[in-house]
C-alpha cells in the first residue's frame, strides 16, 4: 500500500479524550480530503464538507449494514433498527417513518401535545426550589410524545421513562457506568413495549386507532411480514428517544439564551421566523453527534483518493457545523445567519445530510426544528432565576451537555 494510503495511529483513545474535536483536530494536522486513521484497530477514513455529504449518503459509495458497532446499536438505536438497514428493506421501513415524522399534520400534533404537557409542567416547576432544565424537558418531551404516539407511560411513570430515554442518548458513546446504564435502559423498555406490540396484534391494547405505536405494530417489511415483536418495539422507541433527546437542545437553547439576552428577548415575541432561525443556530453551534459512519460498499475514490471496500467511512458533522469555509465565524453564536441566508441551512448538518426520503438523513429533523422552535419561545418567556452553577459545556464529553444540566429556581408561572 502506498503510505500516502496507510491509516495513521489507532484513534480510539483520542476519540474517547476528545469527543467532538478529534476529528476536525485531525483534519487540521492532515489537511487534504481524506485523513486516514484507525479505530478499534481497523482501518478508517473521514471526510468532511458538502461534496462529502453527497458521497457520503449515495449507497453506492457508502452502507449502514454491518457498520454500527455493536455498543451502538445496544444503547441508541437497538439491533434490526432502521439506521442499520440498506436498499429495499431501509427504504419501506424509512417512509413508514416519514409518514409518521415528516408529514406537517403529524408534526403539528405532536408539537402540540408537547406544548400542552410542557404548561402542565411549569406549574410543577413553580412549587420546587430548583429544576433542572435538562431532566424536566426530558419529561415533558416524554409525556407529549407518549400520548402523540398513543403509547401508554409505563408503570414506573413519565419520569422513570424520560430518564431510561436519556440514558440511552447519554451512554452510546462512552465506557463506564453511563454505556451500562444505557444498555440496561433499552433492555427494560424493549421487553415492556414489546409486550405492548404483541397486545396490539391480539387486539386487546386498547390503543386509538391509527395511531403511531398501532402502525408500527402492523408494519409489514420488504418480505411481507410484520416486524418481529423486539425489533418493532426497537423501531417504537426509535420515535419517542430522538423525541426526547430534544431535551439537550432546549438546555442548549437556554444556555444560548443566558449568554445572549438580546437571542431571548428577539424570541419572546414569537415572530417565527426569528424562531426557526434560532433553532437552526442552536442546532449547528452546539454539540450534538459528532459524526457518522458507514462502511464503502466497494473499492472507492473520492477526490482522488482510494478507498477500500469494507472501510469504516466518517462524515464530521460537528466539523462541518464549525467549518470557516462554509459558516462566517463559526464559532460565535448568531440566529441572524440564518435570517440573512436562509438557503445556509442546507449545509447545516446537526443529524446528518442527504435525502431523508431515500437515504439515511433522520426523518424527525421537521419534528426536532418544531419542537424546538416552539419549546425556545416558551423558555424565553418563562420567568426564573439562574443560580450559580457551572454552564460549562464539554466538547470531550460525548453527549455534550451543560455540565450542570442548566438549573434554574424560583419559576413563575405565567
Amino acid at each position: 500500500m502506498d503510505r500516502r494510503h496507510r491509516p495513521r495511529g489507532d484513534g480510539t483513545l483520542p476519540l474517547l479524550t476528545r469527543g467532538y474535536a478529534w476529528l476536525p483536530d485531525l483534519r487540521r494536522r492532515h489537511p487534504g480530503p481524506v485523513v486516514r486513521v484507525r479505530l478499534a484497530g481497523r482501518p478508517a477514513v473521514a471526510l468532511h464538507g458538502p461534496e462529502a455529504v453527497r458521497f457520503f449518503y449515495d449507497e453506492r459509495h457508502v452502507r449502514r449494514a454491518g457498520a454500527l458497532p455493536e455498543p451502538v446499536r445496544s444503547t441508541l438505536f437497538g439491533h434490526g433498527a432502521v439506521h442499520s438497514l440498506d436498499g429495499r428493506v431501509h427504504q419501506l421501513r424509512k417512509a413508514m417513518f416519514l409518514s409518521l415524522l415528516a408529514d406537517p399534520g403529524q408534526v403539528r400534533a405532536l408539537v402540540d401535545e408537547v406544548g400542552r404537557a410542557w404548561g402542565t409542567a411549569v406549574g410543577r416547576w413553580a412549587g420546587q426550589p430548583r429544576v433542572v432544565l435538562l431532566d424536566e424537558a426530558a419529561r415533558v418531551l416524554t409525556e407529549g410524545v407518549c400520548r402523540w404516539a398513543g403509547l401508554p407511560l409505563p408503570p414506573d411513570g413519565a419520569a422513570a421513562f424520560a430518564a431510561d430515554l436519556t440514558a440511552m442518548v447519554d451512554g452510546f458513546a462512552t465506557p463506564g457506568p453511563r454505556h451500562w446504564r444505557g444498555r440496561l435502559a433499552r433492555r427494560r423498555r424493549e421487553s415492556w413495549i414489546a409486550g405492548t406490540v404483541e397486545a396490539v396484534r391480539a387486539g386487546r391494547a386498547g390503543l386509538p386507532a391509527g395511531c403511531p405505536v398501532e402502525r408500527v405494530a402492523l408494519h409489514r417489511d420488504a418480505d411481507g411480514e410484520p416486524l418481529p415483536p423486539r425489533v418493532a418495539a426497537v423501531e417504537v422507541l426509535n420515535l419517542v428517544r430522538p423525541t426526547v433527546a430534544v431535551c439537550w437542545f432546549v438546555a442548549f437553547a437556554a444556555h444560548a439564551m443566558h449568554l445572549r439576552p438580546e437571542a431571548r428577548a428577539a424570541l419572546a415575541g414569537g415572530e417565527p421566523a426569528r424562531a426557526w432561525a434560532f433553532a437552526q443556530e442552536v442546532r449547528r453551534f452546539y454539540p450534538f453527534a459528532p459524526f457518522v459512519g458507514g462502511r464503502a460498499a466497494a473499492d472507492l475514490t473520492h477526490r482522488g483518493e482510494p478507498i477500500a471496500e469494507g472501510t469504516l467511512v466518517l462524515l464530521d458533522l460537528y466539523g462541518q457545523n464549525h467549518d470557516p469555509a462554509l459558516w462566517g465565524d463559526p464559532y460565535a453564536f448568531r440566529p441572524g445567519r440564518f435570517l440573512e441566508r436562509p438557503d445556509d441551512v442546507a449545509q447545516s448538518v446537526p443529524q446528518g445530510g442527504g435525502d431523508p426520503a431515500t437515504g439515511h438523513r433522520c426523518p424527525g429533523e421537521a419534528v426536532v426544528v418544531g419542537l424546538l422552535e416552539d419549546l425556545s419561545v416558551r423558555l424565553a418567556r418563562l420567568e426564573y432565576t439562574l443560580p450559580a452553577q457551572d454552564l460549562t459545556v464539554r466538547l470531550g464529553r460525548m453527549v455534550a451537555r451543560p455540565r450542570s444540566g442548566f438549573v434554574i429556581e424560583a419559576v413563575r408561572a405565567g
